[in-house]
């Protein structure tokens, strides 16, 4: 069986963070942008 020398909270993760910063971003841009057009469209369509 292996051994288990991992240590919590060693492993480098600031690739991940800023992918994962990157991501929000973008979700949040896009959700935003979202609301905006389906506002838009609900007073101007007709």
């Amino acid at each position: 069986m292996a051994k288990n020398e991992h240590k919590h909270g060693s492993m480098d993760i600031s690739e991940q963070e800023k992918t994962f910063d990157g991501f929000m971003t973008w979700s949040v841009r896009v959700g935003v942008v979202s609301i905006a057009v389906v506002i838009f469209l609900a007073l101007f369509a007709r």
